[in-house]
């Protein structure tokens, strides 16, 4: 009966996972928001890192790796902790960085660009990483904020399952709420290891995403001034 139910399982597994692999093949996304459960945080952090843990320690398992081995013990503990304190902090909102602005005192009313803003992330459909740069441009609608700060917008958007166009929306539509203003751009461009690594292997293209908004979407010489800082064509 036991080996009966198994069979079952694998073949329910096996008649889903053809639907799944054609879902990450197409790039497709669910959603603008980042797709979590009501009850996402109602467990702390310990006990994740203590949940994650275990399972992978069943996956390596389950993967034949000698656990007993002095490399390989520590390893479930520190993927569980890496996904919850590092690769995946982007999830809990408590990590959302504070965005002070200042007033724009000396009257600087250009464009600002903060541009090759290195990023990490993972793609939500096979947990792989995509990393690359964003570039970033505002203008000043009387408040300015910290540089540092939309490098860590960016980082905290990332750090967590994603698609690069969600992730490029998330991070422009964060800035124009802290700003307070409709005049922003951002330009991703990123390597996919699941595009790289694995299926195609393609290790030479990257992928650009663009977020424009106020005077960058509807002025075509502010946009392509932007442009020309980054030095990206249209």
């Amino acid at each position: 009966m036991k080996q009966k139910e198994t069979l079952l399982n694998t073949m329910e597994i096996n008649l889903s996972n053809s639907s799944f692999d054609e879902l990450g093949e197409d790039h497709a996304g669910s959603s603008f928001e980042t797709p979590l459960r009501e009850d996402a945080f109602e467990m702390d952090d310990n006990l994740k890192i203590e949940l994650i843990e275990k399972h992978f320690r069943e996956i390596m398992h389950i993967m034949g790796l000698d656990l007993t081995d002095d490399s390989l013990k520590g390893t479930p503990h520190r993927v569980a902790k890496m996904y919850v304190k590092e690769v995946f902090s982007g999830l809990n909102p408590k990590n959302k960085p504070a965005a002070k602005l200042f007033e724009n005192k000396y009257k600087y009313n250009e464009m600002l660009v903060e541009k090759d803003i290195t990023f990490h992330s993972h793609c939500e459909h096979h947990f792989v990483p995509i990393y690359g740069k964003a570039h970033v441009a505002y203008i000043s609608n009387g408040d300015v904020i910290g540089l540092s700060k939309i490098n860590r917008i960016v980082q905290y958007y990332s750090k967590r399952p994603q698609v690069q166009e969600r992730l490029t929306m998330q991070i422009g539509n964060e800035l124009k709420e802290a700003l307070g203003t409709e005049d922003v751009a951002v330009i991703m461009d990123a390597y996919h290891m699941c595009v790289s690594s694995r299926g195609v292997q393609d290790t030479n293209s990257s992928t650009v995403t663009s977020f424009y908004s106020g005077k960058f979407q509807h002025d075509e010489q502010t946009r392509q001034e932007f442009l020309k800082y980054i030095e990206l064509k249209k």
